[in-house]
């Protein structure tokens, strides 16, 4: 008899063999958090490299304090959304913190980084407009896409000379206008877009431009806006989304506008208007980080000191990776079964990184995913080289177990 969960028996097998293979790679528990670098698992201390805690802010004893100084103040949630009784004097300071930083006139908050480009991307394409995204968008794009009724086109990853000719193609929008959506640093292979040339590109078609730098602000940047101010295109850019649980070491997310107009979609956005408003410690954890990231040139530098470092050592060893230096370094490894693998091995030996598969990494790619932060050490570093290191020179060893126990299971 067929049950409501037979479509998932070809994804079961995938898990049934990384757990003949080893433990879930994707299902890890930590037992205690240590510090930005260090957590416990099994109670076995482990070096932390794949955690997107680009700033190493979440011990930051202000964050820390502010944090819990809202939960003395306000008790543990909102209990309602942003328009009903879930809207505290923290979550307007906030946004006016973010707009005033990002230089706009519009910054609205949001409980989840991932429920921001819902929202934002649902209010803002009608069904006239036409939204055109990156091949490589982040699954919350793709699925804010689907919450309008506005038609779609992807274009070639990172290409602005592939937007140009769809856009070209399409012409002039009868009673609508193109929304162009991007990311400024990608998730998974940790490649940067060329932002400059997409402001170009978009404006010349009289389209409006969506960045999401989810990844990127704190990271780049004279003052951490992200890749748009670092590419001197920032006053060009007419949305930018990011997250809290990033470089502002915290859970939500925010979207920040050039256009005063963008502050009516607070009345349209299902995803802000049918959901619990951020609870007080987050946002004023968030609003703390904000300032360290308005202050953190020397976090910056010392982040992208520790990802040319780990990125030339990892090259020296012949490892195959996704892109230039950036705090994120992927591995490419052959597939998923030998992915998995060297993740178990990973963990054994005392670092955790992610295990990145596909569907959700371009190009069907198997990846060991790194982010790195701006706690990280040059020790910590070196350790991760030559954990790295090990992975080589015990592959021989790791393929004759792997075999084993695939063998044994069956």
């Amino acid at each position: 008899m067929s049950t409501l969960f037979d479509k998932y028996a070809p994804l079961q097998a995938r898990v049934d063999m990384m757990m003949k293979i080893g433990t879930d790679a994707l299902g890890v528990k930590f037992d205690d958090i240590l510090s930005a670098t260090r957590g416990r698992i099994d109670n076995r201390e482990i070096l932390l490299a794949g955690t997107n805690n680009y700033l190493g802010l979440t011990f930051d004893p202000d964050c820390m304090a502010a944090a819990k100084k809202a939960v003395d103040d306000h008790g543990t949630g909102t209990t309602g959304s942003r328009v009903a009784n879930g809207t505290y004097a923290e979550h307007t300071d906030l946004e006016h913190a973010l707009a005033e930083h990002l230089s706009m006139p519009s910054c609205i908050v949001f409980t989840t980084g991932y429920q921001t480009n819902l929202a934002a991307i649902g209010g803002l394409a009608g069904d006239k407009d036409v939204i055109f995204m990156d091949a490589d968008a982040h699954a919350c794009i793709i699925d804010g896409t689907r919450l309008t009724n506005a038609s779609t086109i992807r274009f070639r990853h990172n290409s602005p000379e592939d937007l140009d000719k769809r856009l070209k193609r399409l012409g002039p929008i009868d009673g609508g206008h193109p929304l162009v959506v991007i990311e400024g640093l990608y998730s998974m292979f940790g490649d940067i877009a060329p932002v400059d040339e997409f402001v170009d590109v978009t404006h010349r078609h009289g389209g409006y431009l969506y960045i999401d730098e989810a990844h990127s602000y704190g990271v780049f940047g004279p003052t951490g806006c992200g890749i748009a101010e670092d590419q001197g295109v920032l006053d060009k850019v007419d949305f930018i989304s990011g997250t809290f649980s990033k470089s502002l070491a915290s859970v939500g997310g925010f979207c920040a506008s050039r256009h005063k107009e963008f502050e009516i979609t607070r009345k349209v956005m299902r995803p802000y208007m049918f959901t619990a408003s951020a609870t007080p410690s987050n946002i004023s954890a968030a609003r703390a980080a904000v300032d360290k990231v308005k202050q953190g040139a020397h976090l910056r530098e010392n982040l992208k000191a520790r990802a040319e470092q780990l990125h030339r050592g990892l090259s020296e060893l012949n490892f195959d990776l996704c892109a230039d230096p950036s705090p994120v370094i992927a591995v490419r490894r052959p597939n998923e079964a030998v992915a998995a693998m060297e993740w178990n091995w990973l963990i054994e030996n005392g670092v955790y990184v992610n295990l990145a598969v596909p569907p959700g990494t371009p190009q069907s790619s198997s990846l060991l995913r790194i982010s790195l932060s701006a706690a990280h050490t040059k020790t910590e570093i070196d350790a991760i080289i030559g954990a790295f290191k090990g992975l080589g020179e015990n592959q021989g060893e790791m393929m004759q177990s792997m075999a084993a126990k695939l063998q044994a299971a069956e």
